[in-house]
């Protein structure tokens, strides 16, 4: 289980490093544009293709750190045994999402490749580029909670919540 939760942690740095990069990207249209008065053709693009990836592939990380959002009023009031069926039962909603979202966008994905579908911008981006994120991220968080799910079963049990369960 410790390399699925170093996957998770590489894409999570991944993802950071994404998010920054779109700032840069952003700053430098922002320059290019209203300073040089030359606008780029691939920034705003580009941007919204790493924000794509930098979301899907966070999603493992986040649930990994168990920085889900959570309401905790009514969890903070629960029996333990009860928060833990809760926990469970919500990895299982995850996990059934995820094969779900695994399932159309892949079915999404193989169209876009079969039919060549691109972006309708000025780059053409191949379709399949941003679609593939909703497969892969999702299969990283379906991956994460599977162990995440063994986990509540085993000694290394912990909340879904940060806040309940003595962690704050």
């Amino acid at each position: 289980m410790g390399w699925i939760d170093r996957i998770s942690e590489a894409a999570g740095r991944l993802a950071a490093w994404m998010f920054f990069a779109i700032a840069c990207m952003i700053t430098w249209e922002v320059v290019a544009r209203y300073v040089f008065l030359s606008p780029t053709i691939w920034a705003e693009e580009m941007a919204q293709f790493f924000q794509i990836w930098a979301t899907y592939l966070a999603a493992a990380h986040v649930l990994r750190k168990r920085q889900l959002i959570v309401i905790d009023f009514f969890l903070a009031r629960m029996w333990p045994a009860l928060r833990h069926a809760v926990d469970i039962l919500s990895l299982l909603v995850i996990a059934l999402f995820c094969l779900v979202a695994i399932a159309y966008g892949s079915e999404i994905l193989l169209e876009s490749i079969r039919m060549g579908r691109a972006t309708s911008t000025m780059l053409g981006v191949p379709k399949w580029m941003t679609e593939s994120a909703i497969p892969v991220g999702f299969g990283l968080l379906l991956v994460q909670t599977l162990v995440e799910l063994l986990r509540q079963f085993g000694s290394e049990a912990r909340p879904l919540s940060r806040s309940h369960g003595g962690e704050s």
